[in-house]
């Protein structure tokens, strides 16, 4: 391969990089989308057991971080067809993908922490 065919693909790949984690971080971003996956992913719950879960999060911002999260297909709200109706939200397949990710960035975070405080 050529010098400029080089640049030129690891400009391409450094790009397609960016474009690809920054789409990651717009979907992700923000304090409580992570925590409500983290939460989901031990398995479906209604909307107050999130809410205990997820300390310090209003239900105002729980219900429109949890329709970001729902419009991503990253999570599944199924009414069921009760009196008073039931609602419960769970990771769907697509969310679980994310299970990867969640876990490097908790190992990474717990040895940051270690690094920089000592803890």
């Amino acid at each position: 391969m050529t010098k400029k065919k080089a640049e030129a693909h690891d400009h391409q790949t450094c790009m397609a990089t960016i474009r690809a984690v920054a789409d990651a971080l717009e979907i992700l971003n923000g304090k409580w989308k992570l925590p409500i996956l983290i939460s989901l992913l031990a398995g479906k719950k209604r909307f107050k057991q999130i809410a205990k879960e997820v300390n310090g999060i209003t239900d105002k911002m729980l219900s429109k971080e949890l329709k970001d999260l729902e419009v991503n297909q990253l999570v599944k709200r199924e009414v069921y067809d009760s009196f008073p109706p039931a609602v419960e939200y769970s990771v769907t397949a697509h969310g679980k993908t994310l299970q990867k990710v969640i876990a490097e960035l908790r190992d990474w975070g717990m040895m940051h922490r270690r690094k920089i405080i000592g803890k």
